[in-house]
């Protein structure tokens, strides 16, 4: 697996700042500070100059904190203490900056007043970080790769349980479990299990209802490894394939998916791809039944830029990965939404998770790749 090129982040970050109408930039979000030296704990400031870097934490992340910013060449200096010492820290950094950025995303009003009362001038900035975000290197998208492998293992592993009246719940807790057997550090957000009608709204959380033969069943789930995260749903139908009207919500949506699966590729605007997934939905004559984006950027977070939707500005280029995840959901009736995780690559895109797309629900273990024998099989 490659490694993360955590190094040169600060400097890309600082070409940005020069552009920007603050000389400094105060990170507050932890997925941003991992992102820019390596630190994952709970706990921690980042300022950034033209010249110089420094991260606080507290005590409890001394050691951790020189560990993991030595081990991603990051080149940051460590204040560890207090907060009254943290804060001291970054001042003496910031003492010469006239103006001092703020993630305006991450901050409350009365903590963006606390750090102007203690550096001066503050202005908000919006997306900074996040921008350089949006393309990931060849590490990251191994670690997102490996993320995305172990949620397709597991779902192998568990969707025979599906026939065994499971609840909800219990099916999540199950694929949960398993992800984490297969080397998640954890799950890359909270399980969606949506049986019968409860799939009809995208995102339900799992119950004791009991699955049953016959009907609907959206399993929207990811592992993170490493600190990335994949993402990926299938609907299933356990004992066979659906029937009558939902028979033909999964055809259409599978049409669609595969729409956008298709129209992923460097130099296509995001707006596209969700027109693409929308106009097949909307030729079927359920456009007011698709009521979310076609999908969004993952890495370090579940939901991170660049978005796939109707007001969708960015433009695809290799190295970003998105989700296209169009859904159909008729209230009382059920739902049906198939997503992939994507990497863009040089000339298209290829998909990071590869569990089959399969309305029925196989007892037999069937693997990720391994192609059934229904008729709804893409």
């Amino acid at each position: 697996m490659r490694a993360l090129a955590v190094g040169p982040r600060l400097d890309a970050l600082r070409a940005r700042l020069e552009a920007s109408p603050a000389a400094a930039l105060i990170v507050t979000d932890l997925a941003n500070i991992r992102y820019l030296t390596g630190f994952t704990g709970s706990a921690g400031v980042l300022a950034v100059t033209a010249g110089a870097a420094l991260l606080t934490t507290d005590g409890r992340y001394r050691t951790q904190s020189a560990e993991q910013v030595a081990g991603a060449g990051a080149a940051v200096e460590i204040a560890v203490g207090g907060i009254a010492a943290q804060r001291d820290a970054v001042r003496s950094l910031l003492s010469g900056s006239h103006r001092v950025g703020l993630e305006a995303e991450h901050l409350s009003w009365s903590d963006s007043r606390q750090w102007g009362d203690l550096v001066g001038e503050v202005v908000p900035m919006s997306g900074e970080v996040e921008a350089l975000r949006e393309v990931k290197d060849g590490g990251e998208i191994d670690r997102m790769a490996a993320a995305a492998a172990i949620a397709d293992a597991a779902l192998a592993q568990v969707a025979p349980l599906l026939a065994d009246r499971l609840s909800e719940a219990a099916f999540a807790l199950a694929l949960d479990t398993a992800m984490r057997r297969g080397g998640a550090e954890s799950v890359a957000f909270e399980t969606i299990v949506a049986s019968g009608p409860n799939s009809a709204k995208p995102h339900h959380r799992p119950t004791a209802r009991v699955i049953g033969a016959g009907e609907p069943v959206v399993v929207d789930f990811g592992a993170t490894f490493e600190g990335y995260r994949s993402d990926m749903t299938r609907t299933f139908c356990v004992g066979g394939d659906l029937q009558g009207e939902m028979a033909r919500v999964f055809e259409v949506v599978r049409a669609s998916q595969a729409e956008g699966v298709a129209t992923v590729a460097p130099g296509v605007p995001c707006k596209e791809v969700d027109d693409a997934c929308r106009a097949v939905i909307a030729q079927a004559g359920w456009a007011d039944r698709f009521e979310h984006g076609t999908g969004h950027g993952v890495g370090l977070d579940i939901h991170e830029a660049p978005a796939v939707g109707p007001l969708a500005t960015a433009t695809l280029v290799p190295g970003m990965v998105v989700t296209v995840e169009p859904g159909v959901y008729l209230p009382g009736a059920g739902g049906v939404r198939i997503e992939d995780t994507l990497v863009v690559t040089e000339d298209g895109s290829r998909p990071l998770t590869n569990f089959s797309k399969v309305v029925a629900a196989s007892v037999r273990g069937r693997g990720p790749t391994e192609e059934p024998h229904a008729s709804l099989d893409q």
